[in-house]
């Protein structure tokens, strides 16, 4: 394969390339090393800040002398290239920094539970993407790597936890990539790339082999990709439970990937272009992003009513306990770095926000704790009832155009302050790690610069979501739309 076939492969999704592979058309190794070239061609970006191209090589070597790409046998990405976010999906024997000084030099000793369901689906481990320290931002500018640059303007955050993935999606490194979303490190990053950010519902997938979930249930683990099919069918791959998990969702009643292949039932929509969290305004271009979603889906058989100006929740309720929350986690992920460590790190290996939502752990009361885990539930329930009369919520990713890079990052004396300056750009992402619905942005805006808008779409179940995801796909392709930092173009240039 000559660099020319390389970087045309960057237009196809995983899906694609994995039926490449199985009808012999390439090799898991040329799949392998196409996709290495595209990382090096890409290096401005700061996106893969660390290399497993041996690994992943080997790998391919396996997959390909094995026999079992062929026909398909290895799963629909068999033999595909695939990128890991430096957190929460850990590889054993490579190194996982988390964003943090701290943890410069921890190798991880397992492999996550999503992990090796990856590895299984033949899914090829080619390097691990940036991301900001311990995924407490969500924009992806840590001290340690420094900021990963956003394919459509080096002026714009790329978004964060999973920046990092998004930017490599984005840019067409590769199909799909990890990420997590605690409060929203999927879908912001998708929204600020244009790219897809699945959100599964909460227990969807295991946090094995050690935990049982992540900040009380608001963390949940998926991929970005460019396609929803990619995304349906790499949800098949990590769906399920592990021995020992403290819950887990309702086994679905068939593939993920099947949801697309069906015309979804008509669903009862509940559209807002406000916030549940104060704000000045909702961007003007944001807006029209998200009332013209509405009128895709009416025309599509949806029913779409306008939401209420009742609060669907107790912002400073929610507020609170997120930093709650927060603070508790940093303290716990203090402890790791102590032990991989043998010492406690020292404030200057930390990022200035992070120590203080340090600072605020070690004060934190058990009371503090479980307060703030019962308000959840409490306005989990709130928000149920204020929702028992739609299926799905039509709301903006982003109340913002993409943010600046400085913004999202920055201590502001305390962790709830930190979380109000992040709400009055995120809006209603958070609501979806809060509740355990399954959410979805989707690349349906562009602003009148050029740059994507995010639309979220949220629901108790991912397979709905899936299917009017594929049905807007549909109605508004967003594939063929490159950013100026597409790989691609840095060949050509």
């Amino acid at each position: 394969m000559d660099s020319q076939q390389a970087f045309e492969l960057a237009d196809v999704d995983a899906v694609g390339q994995g039926a490449l592979a199985a009808t012999g058309e390439v090799t898991a190794v040329e799949l392998v090393e196409a996709a290495i070239l595209r990382v090096e061609a890409t290096r401005q970006l700061n996106a893969v800040i660390t290399d497993l191209f041996d690994r992943g090589r080997a790998r391919a070597a396996e997959l390909d002398a094995a026999g079992t790409l062929r026909g398909g046998q290895a799963g629909p990405v068999g033999g595909v290239p695939f990128l890991l976010k430096d957190l929460g999906a850990s590889l054993a024997g490579t190194p996982e920094a988390m964003g943090s000084r701290a943890l410069r030099d921890y190798v991880a000793t397992d492999s996550a539970w999503t992990v090796q369901r990856y590895l299984e689906a033949g899914l090829v481990m080619i390097g691990k993407t940036n991301t900001p320290e311990w995924g407490n931002h969500c924009t992806t500018e840590p001290a340690l790597f420094g900021p990963t640059v956003n394919p459509w303007s080096p002026a714009i955050t790329p978004g964060g936890s999973s920046g990092g993935s998004a930017a490599a999606v984005a840019a067409g490194v590769v199909p799909a990539a990890s990420g997590g979303d605690g409060t929203g490190s999927i879908r912001v990053p998708a929204s600020c790339c244009g790219v897809v950010g699945l959100k599964p519902r909460r227990g969807r997938t295991s946090f094995a082999p050690d935990g049982g979930h992540g900040l009380e249930g608001l963390v949940n683990n998926h991929v970005l990709t460019r396609t929803v099919r990619d995304s349906a069918v790499l949800l098949d791959a990590v769906t399920g439970s592990a021995g020992g998990d403290p819950y887990t969702a309702p086994v679905p009643h068939q593939p993920f990937l099947q949801s697309l292949t069906q015309s979804p039932q008509p669903q009862r929509v509940l559209l807002s272009t406000s916030s549940p969290f104060p704000c000045d305004r909702v961007d003007t271009e944001v807006v029209t992003a998200v009332e013209s979603a509405g009128r895709m889906l009416e025309s599509l058989g949806h029913h779409i009513d306008s939401a209420a100006n009742d609060p669907m929740i107790e912002p400073d309720a929610v507020a609170d306990a997120i930093a709650v929350l927060h603070t508790v986690s940093n303290v716990q992920l203090h402890a790791f770095a102590t032990g991989q460590l043998g010492r406690e790190p020292r404030e200057d290996e930390f990022e200035p926000s992070t120590w203080v939502m340090v600072r605020e752990g070690f004060a934190t009361t058990g009371l503090a704790y479980a307060d703030a885990i019962n308000t959840v539930h409490a306005q989990t329930r709130r928000f149920a009832a204020a929702m028992a009369d739609h299926d799905v919520l039509l709301v903006p990713t982003l109340l913002t155009t993409p943010p600046p890079y400085g913004l999202l990052n920055q201590p502001r004396g305390t962790t709830r302050a930190f979380f109000d300056v992040e709400f009055a750009t995120t809006g209603w992402t958070s609501l979806a790690n809060v509740t355990g619905w399954a959410a979805i942005s989707l690349p349906l805006g562009m602003t009148s610069d050029g740059l994507p808008i995010g639309v979220q779409l949220m629901a108790p179940d991912e397979a709905v979501l899936l299917g009017l995801a594929g049905q807007l796909e549909q109605a508004a392709p967003w594939t063929g739309r490159r950013p100026p930092g597409w790989v691609a173009n840095e060949v050509r240039a």
